[in-house]
């Protein structure tokens, strides 16, 4: 295998993989890839204290468990277990309290109501749906890692100038000028991905006229490992659990999909106010609700690029492709693009291939693309089939609950594809090792 060459500023230097984005996908990226001795260069624009301070992201992920299964297998998980909270019952509802009359259907799944021999990497005990964990906690615990791996180079507080592609080898020039040489760019730098535009790859976008509102709330009662999904006429509202914070208060986190042109309004309310509008909405189950910490807010948008490759050249994460948060599986997708890119490209490794040839990447294309695809299309389709109030559709609605209650082969389909366990899976997320 080829020595690892480090970095410096004498000329050209060299890596095998080169990973543009140091977010979430990117570190576990760069994990895995790392991880199994290949030598790999992490470029990240934002520097390590801003991207571990409380105020750079306040969203929470549901990390689905065949998402879990990746991250143990990558070695982070161990750093990251004990901020997360298990999902062991989702429950899907139409309508709330005080704010529209709820519909007398809705959707529970419970996670004993899977059979765990079913499950890859189970083992035969009963793993939760997943887990709720705050981003920041996700990027420590990544941080911790990489930490630990020598084939991986952090460049935190540096951006990418300019991408050559040149055969073999792709040149790439950094902020200060620096020049590395890497077989195989991955652009996992977000949906705003300057890795896909310097490589001319095209994008289909669609906005929402929706924007997110994200924060943590604390509550009276216990949560119970309950994810709460309400639809309500302008979007869906999520109630996500958490674990309890230092004082042993209750925690929540909520994904609050809302008009834009009151998101200033509410986020400008005291908290008391904020937590009363979060109240009608969700329902007096949990007691008196009341946001802690920052507020805030993301605007939606779906995003699916032309095509994930090109010779020297792959996109991951939300480079590749931006959904709807409805079902949470946003930052999964991402992690199954890493499952699947580490095993194609440790396979290749250590049989001696190019890692940048259309051969050896066109097996990731394929193997990711129409997952992503339809799991898109899932998202868009649900959040537009819901996000109404028209009452015809309310019925085909409440009739379509009940229906799948009834279901019990589908429904069982429906839970192994919340936990991310349905298709071809990766073996990260089958709990082998790559």
């Amino acid at each position: 295998m080829p020595a690892r060459v480090p970095l410096s500023n004498a000329g050209p230097a060299e890596t095998e993989i080169l990973i543009v984005g140091g977010g979430l996908v990117g570190m576990a990226m760069a994990a895995a890839l790392g991880g199994a001795g290949i030598p790999v260069t992490l470029v990240e624009s934002e520097k390590l204290p801003d991207i571990t301070a409380e105020t750079f992201d306040g969203r929470s992920s549901a990390i689905a468990y065949g998402s879990q299964q990746v991250l143990s297998g990558i070695g982070a998980w161990d750093y990251i277990a004990a901020a997360a909270e298990p999902i062991r019952d989702i429950r899907v509802s139409d309508g709330g309290w005080q704010y529209r009359e709820a519909s007398p259907f809705f959707v529970h799944y419970h996670f004993a109501d899977l059979n765990p021999d079913t499950v890859p990497g189970a083992h035969g005990a009963q793993p939760p749906f997943g887990w709720i964990i705050e981003n920041r906690a996700v990027r420590v615990g990544l941080l911790k890692r990489l930490a630990e791996i020598a084939a991986v180079t952090h460049l935190p507080g540096t951006r990418v100038r300019e991408i050559a592609f040149e055969g073999s080898f792709n040149v790439v020039t950094l902020d200060d000028g620096t020049l590395i040489r890497a077989r195989l760019v991955i652009g996992a730098d977000g949906r705003a991905s300057a890795v896909r535009r310097m490589a001319g790859i095209t994008t289909q976008e669609l906005g929402y006229k929706h924007s997110a509102i994200v924060c943590t709330v604390t509550h009276d009662r216990p949560h119970d490992g309950v994810a709460h999904e309400h639809f309500l006429p302008v979007g869906p509202f999520a109630m996500l659990p958490m674990t309890d914070d230092a004082e042993g208060r209750h925690r929540s986190s909520i994904v609050w999909t809302e008009d834009p042109r009151i998101i200033p309004m509410l986020l400008a309310l005291s908290d008391d106010e904020l937590g009363g509008e979060i109240e009608r909405r969700f329902g007096p189950t949990l007691g008196r609700i009341r946001p802690v910490g920052p507020r805030f807010n993301y605007p939606l948008k779906m995003i699916l690029a032309s095509t994930y490759i090109r010779e020297g050249l792959a996109l991951a994460g939300d480079a590749a492709h931006g959904m709807h948060p409805i079902a949470g599986q946003g930052f999964n997708m991402g992690v199954r693009d890493v499952a699947a890119l580490s095993e194609v490209l440790v396979d290749a490794w250590r049989g001696g291939a190019d890692l940048g040839s259309l051969a050896v990447l066109e097996h990731y294309a394929r193997w990711r693309r129409f997952d992503n695809l339809m799991m898109l299309v899932v998202t868009d389709g649900l959040t537009r089939l819901f996000s109404n109030d028209i009452g015809p559709i309310r019925l085909a609605r409440d009739i379509g609950f009940f229906l799948f209650n009834k279901a019990k082969p589908l429904k069982r389909l429906a839970m192994r594809h919340a936990m991310g366990i349905v298709g071809t899976l990766p073996r990260l997320v089958r709990g082998e090792k790559l």
